[in-house]
């Protein structure tokens, strides 16, 4: 065990570790950036044969990531970075680190079902020596309940001959004020030695490393992150729905409020919530305190709260078509902003794809516009749109623009001024005096 483990930190501390990420989307790519900047050989594996084609050719498919910045590793001799869907590979690498998707179910219950399958073909190669790290947002005890039985089932053991430890990813697309060399990264280990070899791995790549005791408390970092940030959404979110009641701007009074220098930091409302992370971790963590017969009652009700914004903004905009004498049935309705957030291509989650659900099942004529994402597929509500062109002409054929996500690129002053009615749910209009502005 000594020799595998010296014989690897060696390899890392010197650069020359070879590197495996299974996984190569918003969060596995920037992790091969990083390495590829700090001079190691990195392979990425992943079972979509066109994003790898793409990938080898030098070319980015995330919007944020350049494709000068692939090509740049793609084209050396020999190459820093490739990509491939051969799992067999697996056996070449030093070091495999995981960041695949963990979705809930359709009864909203956790779906290894990615890591079950990548820590198979993991298992079918796995050699000693190797250092395997699980990025992957997850409930407490996954790594030591799924991943190491799976990984441990042709007799090599976890700890001794190969080792395991768990570093959530604290990815956040579009972001410039923090990098993934700046945001610091948490490490536990199934073993002390385990954590060493984590900490020295990913020290090459970020600032700061943060180890912890033990996977357990790794794995419950990440979600502790996520369910703070839903539930302080969801209050700000059910504190909007009363202030329109109370015809107060909650804005405003976030913002009045954001002047105190202590205790208090600023969430801020919208039509729901978005992305991989924020709508579903928290979920996580609520199925697998079942199993100690807890109860989460504050993330179950931040879930509820949340989940009913869209209707929220769709009875607003019911209400702003009435006062002039429409009705949502057979009105036109342009949503500006499909991505979960705003300046990214992502799709995931995303709260303007049920707000365009809802109002097609009440009979509006529903199109959309995004700069970042030129055609939106969502399989489970059964449509597909191509976004619409935001010109003069175009804007003005519609009864009702929904601002659902605050592109930057957006002129929200040329909008209004094109439109017969917004509808604001991102505080976008801020300043624009206009009574065609309706907030939601």
């Amino acid at each position: 065990m000594a020799d595998h483990y010296r014989a690897l930190l060696e390899r890392i501390d010197r650069g020359r570790a070879r590197v495996g990420i299974i996984g190569l989307g918003y969060v596995g790519i920037p992790i091969v950036i990083r390495f590829c900047e700090e001079g190691f050989r990195v392979i990425g594996f992943d079972i979509d044969h066109e994003k790898v084609v793409q990938l080898n050719s030098g070319r980015s498919y995330i919007k944020h990531i350049p494709s000068e910045c692939i090509a740049s590793f793609v084209n050396t001799t020999p190459p820093a970075f490739e990509a491939t869907t051969d799992m067999a590979r697996l056996s070449e690498m030093d070091v495999i680190i995981i960041c695949v998707p963990t979705p809930l179910s359709d009864k909203r219950e956790p779906d290894l079902s990615y890591v079950e399958k990548t820590a198979g073909d993991i298992a079918r190669s796995l050699r000693k020596g190797q250092l395997i790290s699980l990025e992957s947002t997850t409930y407490p005890g996954t790594t030591e309940e799924i991943l190491l039985p799976l990984l441990e089932e042709k007799g090599l053991r976890a700890g001794r001959d190969f080792f395991v430890v768990y570093s959530p990813e604290r990815e956040d697309p579009g972001r410039v004020d923090y990098t993934t060399k700046t945001i610091p990264k948490v490490v536990g280990g199934f073993t002390r030695r385990c954590t060493t070899l984590g900490t020295a791995l990913y020290s090459r790549i970020v600032n700061t490393v943060v180890p912890v005791s033990s996977l357990r408390v790794a794995e419950m970092t990440k979600l502790l992150e996520n369910i703070y940030r839903c539930v302080n959404i969801a209050l700000v979110n059910e504190l909007k729905m009363l202030c329109d009641r109370m015809g107060i701007d909650i804005w405003e009074v976030i913002e009045a409020s954001s002047t105190k220098p202590f205790g208090f930091s600023a969430f801020y409302p919208g039509p729901g919530l978005g992305g991989h992370c924020i709508p579903i971790d928290p979920f996580y963590l609520t199925w697998k305190a079942r199993e100690y017969k807890f109860s989460t009652k504050f993330i179950e009700l931040a879930g509820e709260i949340n989940t009913q914004m869209p209707y929220f903004v769709v009875q607003k905009v019911m209400e702003a078509l009435n006062s002039q004498g429409k009705s949502l049935k057979g009105s036109r309705v342009l949503v500006l902003g499909i991505a979960y957030k705003k300046n990214v291509d992502d799709l995931r989650e995303s709260p303007s794809l049920e707000l365009i659900r809802l109002m097609k099942e009440k009979g509006a004529r529903v199109d959309y516009n995004d700069p970042f994402i030129p055609v939106a597929v969502s399989h489970r509500r059964g449509f597909t749109m191509r976004s619409t062109p935001l010109t003069e002409k175009n804007i003005k054929r519609y009864d009702c623009v929904v601002i659902a996500t605050d592109h930057s690129s957006y002129d929200y002053k040329w909008i209004v001024k094109n439109s017969r009615l917004v509808v604001d749910t991102r505080n976008a209009t801020a300043g624009i005096k206009d009574r065609r502005i309706v907030k939601a």
